[in-house]
């Protein structure tokens, strides 16, 4: 009894920490937060919902690269369009000048050359001149057609972009409508959002020579305590993030929900420095403000498809709506983190 007495209180007392912890570490109050797919409401949105932005977002950025691209083709075009009518104006002045002469004096030809020369001599002289003047004249003519040609082929090129930039900018618009009426069907409305003029610049994510953005495949290791994979561009934003100071605690790869984060194409951004907290407020609600502002900023430099914070939802073209969430709480209502999903 002597023996097995201490062993017992000490089990007992290593039972009572074990349990004591256990409900400390699941408190709310606790260090250890749930992750947001974790959390009773999830990241909040419906399946429907994510499926929509995403294939909206996807659509909208594809337009909106299409169109800076011809919108780029175009300027180039222009500078050509303005050299060919310089060009065509000029031969113009210059056939009219020649036609003009001929007009007075009449166009020297063989015939009027043998009869109006009294020697071989002169009528060689005066055929060799008729010749080398219709040579001339011919020459002109044909400049004068390729300048036209060149001018016609160039307002062609310079129409057909004006025409491809009409049909992106109705796709924008379509694709805009989608979310819109997707957000809409959630109760989202217009709100004033978070914008700062001074966030910081992010550098460019890398795209296609065309502008577009690469597709790309969950590649790389998700270097947050997310295990799973992120893809570059993921790793890109997430790295600029840091290094404009937005370093708290961050979870981008998360194998389940309707979310970019089964395919590395999203990352959560808590407002606490070393977990995910509850409703954000004073300092920490002033960081999410400024990294959401930060993200609507660089939208185009990084790829963004939308950011969700503090109960509003930011997508391209359409500014900041209402986003409610569905099981209310901090995860749902994204009042703890800034979710940002990515191309």
């Amino acid at each position: 009894m002597s023996v097995t007495a201490p062993l017992r209180r000490r089990l007992s007392v290593a039972v009572a920490l074990a349990a004591a912890a256990a409900v400390f570490l699941t408190a709310p109050g606790g260090p250890v937060r749930a992750e947001p797919g974790d959390a009773v409401g999830g990241e909040g949105g419906t399946k429907t919902l994510a499926q929509v932005l995403d294939s909206a977002g996807r659509g909208y950025l594809d337009a909106k690269a299409t169109l800076d691209a011809s919108k780029k083709r175009q300027l180039a075009l222009n500078l050509q369009l303005g050299a060919a009518q310089s060009r065509l104006d000029a031969m113009l002045v210059e056939v009219g000048v020649v036609a003009s002469a001929s007009y007075r004096i009449g166009r020297l030809s063989t015939m009027t050359a043998l009869l109006n020369s009294r020697s071989p001599d002169a009528f060689l002289e005066r055929a060799e001149t008729a010749e080398l003047l219709a040579q001339r004249d011919d020459a002109k003519l044909r400049e004068l057609n390729a300048a036209r040609t060149q001018y016609l082929r160039a307002k062609a090129r310079v129409d057909a972009e004006v025409k491809e930039q009409a049909k992106q900018v109705q796709i924008m618009r379509r694709k805009k409508n989608d979310a819109e009426r997707a957000l809409v069907a959630v109760g989202g409305r217009a709100t004033g959002g978070f914008v700062s003029a001074s966030s910081p610049i992010a550098k460019p994510a890398p795209r296609n020579s065309d502008g577009s953005w690469p597709r790309e495949s969950c590649i790389i290791e998700d270097p947050t305590p997310a295990s799973g994979c992120i893809t570059p561009r993921t790793l890109h934003a997430l790295r600029q993030a840091q290094a404009a100071g937005f370093r708290r605690y961050v979870s981008c790869f998360r194998s389940g929900g309707p979310y970019e984060h089964p395919k590395g194409r999203a990352c959560d951004f808590s407002s606490e420095r070393n977990s995910f907290g509850g409703h954000a407020t004073g300092s920490a609600r002033r960081y999410g403000n400024d990294l959401a502002a930060y993200f609507v900023r660089n939208a185009d430099k990084l790829g963004v498809l939308y950011v969700i914070w503090y109960r509003q939802i930011w997508f391209p073209g359409s500014g900041w709506k209402s986003y409610s969430g569905s099981g209310g709480d901090p995860s749902s209502d994204h009042t703890n983190h800034v979710h940002l999903s990515l191309y």
